[in-house]
């Protein structure tokens, strides 16, 4: 199979870490298209409660720059909320410590320890409204998102293919190393609440989270490997709001909105690196970022880009 067009790139796959790695490479003067099986509220990242904070994604040494690097880009974007979904807001993560943290952490403006646990101003994301300026932004460099379903890598006609299939990878690649992380929410009236806070997980992988969004309170939430079901549990529904209202009572009597269900790609290690493909051409790899997505989506797509330009190692 011979590309189609030697100097375009497509993208595969259209989520935070898709989109994000499509405009990068586009605004760096490459031609872009994004070939999607779903998009905007469709995907997984559109179900994200969308802290910045590292989350369930491996390997520490390397997320703490992607992370960092990331942080820089949505403090900027910031300033224009309504445009860009993406807001800085107080809150805490509950019984963690500086301490039991990688070295990254030093370089978050602000995080400080208190009696509850790390205080900090983090970026927090509306993402329906984040995906939908990261396509107009990509659409502005001259990108194009389309949604079509992929097969095969080795299908896609063009000389560099970038693969943000997050766990569609797994079946895709094949890489059986990907995993689903289940995560369930329950999007609540908001009685008040403007600070976000996060508990450390317990057994079974349930914690505690809220997370004031425009469109309403998120509370969470579950960690459940494996677990592929995307159907929301009632009795799992009841034991979010439970404990949330152990934070804040008043969500115990909130109104219930809407029920949410996300597949979180996990696996041991982000892949992150490029190969050879049968046709000479190039295919970077850039999946497996389990519950930081959002976070570590600038550094990994600049680093992305980078391994287009590049190619693979002689």
């Amino acid at each position: 199979m011979q590309p189609e067009l030697n100097d375009e790139v497509i993208v595969v796959g259209g989520g935070v870490v898709g989109l994000t790695t499509a405009v990068v490479l586009a605004e760096s003067g490459r031609r872009v298209r994004v070939w999607a099986r779903e998009t905007g509220g469709r995907t997984t990242s559109a179900v994200a409660g969308a802290l910045w904070w590292p989350y369930r994604i491996e390997p520490e040494t390397l997320v703490g720059e992607w992370s960092l690097a990331s942080l820089v880009v949505y403090e900027a974007l910031a300033a224009r909320p309504e445009e860009t979904g993406v807001r800085l807001v107080e809150g805490v993560h509950g019984g963690l410590r500086l301490d039991g943290l990688g070295a990254w952490a030093a370089e978050v403006p602000g995080l400080a320890e208190t009696a509850e646990g790390l205080a900090a101003r983090l970026p927090l994301i509306d993402m329906p409204v984040h995906l939908a300026w990261l396509r107009e932004r990509l659409e502005r460099a001259g990108g194009t998102v389309e949604e079509r379903t992929v097969g095969a890598l080795d299908e896609v006609p063009a000389q560099v293919v970038v693969n943000c299939t997050g766990l569609g990878a797994r079946s895709l690649v094949p890489d059986p190393a990907v995993r689903p992380v289940r995560g369930q929410l329950v999007v609540v009236e908001n009685p008040g609440i403007t600070t976000w806070y996060t508990s450390d997980e317990v057994a079974g992988g349930a914690s505690a989270y809220f997370f004031p969004q425009p469109g309403g309170l998120l509370l969470g939430g579950t960690a459940e490997e494996g677990s592929w079901s995307l159907e929301p549990d009632p009795e799992v529904a009841a034991g979010i709001v439970a404990r949330c209202a152990e934070v804040r009572p008043e969500i115990a009597g909130a109104r219930v909105l809407a029920h949410r269900v996300g597949l979180r790609p996990y696996r041991s290690a982000v892949r992150l690196e490029h190969e050879l493909r049968p046709d000479g051409g190039v295919l970077v790899h850039n999946y497996g970022h389990g519950g930081a997505g959002v976070t570590v989506a600038w550094g990994c797509a600049r680093e992305a880009a980078g391994l287009v330009d590049t190619g693979p190692a002689a």
